[in-house]
């Protein structure tokens, strides 16, 4: 009996072992790559519509040049945006710099998911809250910048961030009241 506990045992722990230098690795693919400090916005100039956050003066803001790696099931936070004029995404859509509507399913991607608009016109689809949904890609959430007039005085991005309209939270069914962050995941349609 002994002699067939120890080679499961050892198989356990090499298992166990590769687990963790795998999610070791995982994690240290997407570290920081600076720090930018805000700035307080100038008077009515950050839009805090969808709870939009501000640059806070003198806050050091985490910035990426790269997101987690895409897989079948890409985890993500899906935030809310608003793509039309005037409205809390700041300006014109990266990938063809025009103003879209928030009634169609369309998302802006962390910056190393954008992949330097490798990624435009292309759709992914979103699976959370039991439903899935396709949107198009249309623009990026600058994890690389923020603070500035260009990004509507916001913080940076996170590198994780699938940041979508109000029709793909419509489509996912969560009510108005609970949008703002979901975890979710998601793949290339």
């Amino acid at each position: 009996m002994r002699n067939r506990t120890l080679p499961f045992l050892l198989f356990l722990l090499f298992s166990v072992l590769i687990m963790t230098l795998t999610l070791r690795a995982e994690a240290k693919s997407c570290k920081p790559s600076g720090k930018i400090k805000g700035k307080k916005p100038p008077k009515d100039q950050c839009n805090q519509g969808n709870d939009s956050d501000c640059c806070e003066e003198g806050k050091y803001y985490d910035i990426y040049k790269c997101s987690p790696t895409v897989s079948a099931r890409t985890k993500a936070v899906l935030t809310i945006n608003g793509f039309e004029k005037g409205e809390d995404g700041g300006s014109e859509a990266e990938c063809d710099g025009k103003y879209h509507s928030d009634d169609i399913p369309i998302v802006a991607l962390s910056t190393g998911w954008f992949n330097k608009m490798h990624r435009c016109f292309k759709n992914i689809t979103i699976y959370g809250n039991g439903k899935s949904v396709n949107a198009m890609v249309i623009d990026e959430c600058d994890s690389t910048m923020g603070c500035d007039k260009d990004h509507d005085y916001q913080p940076p991005c996170d590198n994780n961030i699938v940041d979508a309209s109000r029709a793909v939270w419509e489509a996912l069914g969560v009510p108005k009241k609970d949008r703002g962050l979901m975890d979710i995941y998601w793949t290339d349609a």
